[in-house]
């Protein structure tokens, strides 16, 4: 039986998550439909606080669904994303006394005799677990992310939760079909429980790095003899966050984005695995003779690994957008999973296709928003989208798509966050040369054997 097996999924534990899920949100949504109806002024800043402290003290699914949201720039109203973006590494901590039950149940009672140090607070804390800061018997700066208790019950409540809240949408909007969309973020959610896969996750990463020579991407290593399923203990690697970087030179600022492309998309063209969680509280800064020279990589619990055709199926679009050839560009999408494509269909997949591709389509330097407005970036094309998808829907997404959709969506967001103006057409053909999704299935296999993973 496995640690995370040995977490209880009580039925009372799981009972009192609906409880608070209904209580503390429920409560938010009713003040907020009632300011909309009855047109009070103001009540919007108020609104959002209250949403952050109900989503930031129930942790878990939930919560990482307001972080994603406030991860592409001006999306949300300003209100709600100030409010919500401080979830990515303010959420409320819990206290020491639960920490040190929580360390004894993970390494025994003697568990502090086996760091040199362990701070009392948290050095940040988020929707599953939190990170204190400590150092070994041998003096080396260590990260432990110690998980929440009751952690999987209050990930099915959640599940459960989120399970209605997509029936309901089915039925009030039923443009797009998100049956394999919750299958997707439901495995992707309970695999972040498990933090021994997290370790076999960051161990995968820092071989990928090392086999493709990047330098400018780091990533901890893991201290095995200090983790659990519940307990990962790690390097701590010092960084500054990105965001105090967004008034820096020009050329600062492209170094962090050019590191950032990297250690996206290389991994996925060249093994198929991809980051599935790029929001800013996932990695920081770390500079070189006082200079920003690359980024940290932090967290390994949302990655995704894919099917060579899949990453095939991507190559194939993009080629198939660059040339004007509809037969490639409707292989890609069938590849992916779609299923029953009529003309307009595919006609109306090609302009998020489009918009997500557009950077990478022109052989030029330029910003990612290329001279659209941050708050106007994406959003007329979801509008049309969504438009077309009522009238010629609905469509059943892939559940493959949906963590490469958020990847790329929240990469774009660290982009508009720095201002950046690099040639992604020139990053993107370097990612892919020589592709082959036999080469890709071979490199990805012997990967995953080397840390102890299955696709």
């Amino acid at each position: 039986m496995t640690d995370i097996d040995r977490e209880k999924n009580r039925l009372s534990a799981r009972a009192a998550r609906y409880a608070r899920v209904g209580a503390n949100v429920g409560g938010v949504a009713a003040r907020i439909a009632g300011a909309r109806i009855f047109g009070s002024e103001g009540a919007e800043s108020g609104n959002a606080a209250a949403l952050a402290r109900a989503l930031g003290g129930l942790k878990g699914p939930l919560m990482k669904v307001a972080q994603l949201l406030s991860t592409v720039p001006d999306v949300l109203p300003p209100e709600y994303a100030a409010e919500l973006g401080k979830l990515q590494s303010q959420a409320p901590p819990m206290g020491w006394a639960f920490v040190k039950r929580r360390m004894m149940a993970e390494l025994g009672p003697a568990w502090a005799e086996c760091f040199g140090s362990f701070e009392h607070q948290p050095a940040a804390a988020a929707s599953l677990g939190q990170v204190h800061r400590a150092a070994a018997l041998d003096g080396s700066p260590l990260a432990c992310k110690l998980q929440y208790a009751d952690m999987q019950s209050a990930v099915e409540a959640d599940l459960a939760q989120l399970q209605v809240l997509f029936a309901i949408h089915r039925r009030l909007d039923p443009a797009i079909d998100t049956r394999e969309i919750y299958h997707e973020i439901s495995a992707r959610v309970r695999e972040e429980l498990d933090y021994r896969r997290e370790a076999k996750h960051a161990a995968l990463y820092r071989d990928i790095f090392a086999a493709l020579g990047i330098d400018d991407v780091r990533t901890p290593r893991i201290w095995p003899e200090l983790s659990t399923g519940r307990l990962l203990t790690m390097d701590w690697l010092e960084g500054e966050r990105i965001l105090a970087y967004k008034g820096a030179d020009l050329a600062a600022r492209n170094r962090l984005a050019r590191a950032m492309f990297a250690a996206w998309w290389k991994p996925y063209a060249g093994v198929g695995v991809i980051h599935g969680d790029p929001h800013l509280g996932n990695y920081t800064v770390f500079l070189r003779d006082g200079e920003p020279a690359g980024i940290n990589l932090l967290d390994y619990g949302c990655i995704r690994i894919f099917p060579a055709r899949f990453v095939a199926g991507v190559v194939d679009l993009y080629h198939g957008l660059l040339r004007g050839d509809a037969a490639l560009v409707l292989h890609a999408y069938e590849t992916w999973g779609f299923r029953n494509l009529r003309k307009d269909m595919i006609e109306t997949l090609n302009i998020w296709a489009r918009f997500i591709y557009g950077p990478l389509m022109e052989d030029r330097v330029r910003s990612i928003a290329d001279g659209v407005a941050p708050g106007e970036y994406g959003r007329r094309e979801a509008y049309a989208v969504h438009q077309a998808l009522k009238r010629n829907g609905p469509v059943t997404v892939p559940r493959e798509f949906v963590f490469m959709d958020r990847a790329a969506i929240g990469l774009g967001g660290v982009f508009l966050h720095l201002g950046a103006e690099l040639n992604f057409h020139r990053l993107f053909e370097e990612a892919i040369a020589d592709f082959s999704a036999e080469a890709v299935a071979q490199r990805q296999q012997a990967a995953l054997a080397h840390v102890g993973l299955t696709a």
